[in-house]
């Protein structure tokens, strides 16, 4: 099974960027659909990005389409999120999650559809 290991969460001003790195390990990630999730703080987690198992084809959030980019590199066997023009409400723990199905476009966002997951990576966005 794979193991997804975040990073690049930091504080950071708003409209500032980041850009998030999920390393994994353990299977190759093109054999995976793979896809970003956030938690704020009190609240639940929520679907940010996701990418196709064997496929360049990418999803996003509705509200984040333009400013958030999520890219695959099989060579480096990594996920990333290009994060930019970054709000305060954008605090959360970020997650990298990994599921072997092949997921239909309207399943990417379901967090239980995905059976592996990283311990996440912190993301303050304040002045």
């Amino acid at each position: 099974q794979v193991q997804l290991l975040e990073s690049g969460g930091e504080l950071v001003q708003p409209g500032g960027s980041l850009r998030l790195s999920c390393a994994a390990s353990g299977r190759a990630v093109s054999g995976y659909t793979m896809a970003w999730f956030r938690q704020p703080p009190g609240k639940d987690r929520e679907f940010v990005a996701a990418i196709k198992r064997n496929s360049p084809m990418t999803s996003h959030a509705n509200s984040l389409k333009g400013r958030f980019t999520n890219s695959r590199d099989n060579a480096k066997n990594a996920l990333y999120l290009q994060m930019n023009s970054l709000k305060p409400e954008e605090t959360a723990m970020y997650y990298c999650a990994a599921t072997t199905s092949s997921l239909i476009t309207t399943s990417l966002a379901v967090d239980q559809m995905y059976e592996f997951w990283g311990q996440g990576t912190q993301v303050t966005v304040s002045s």
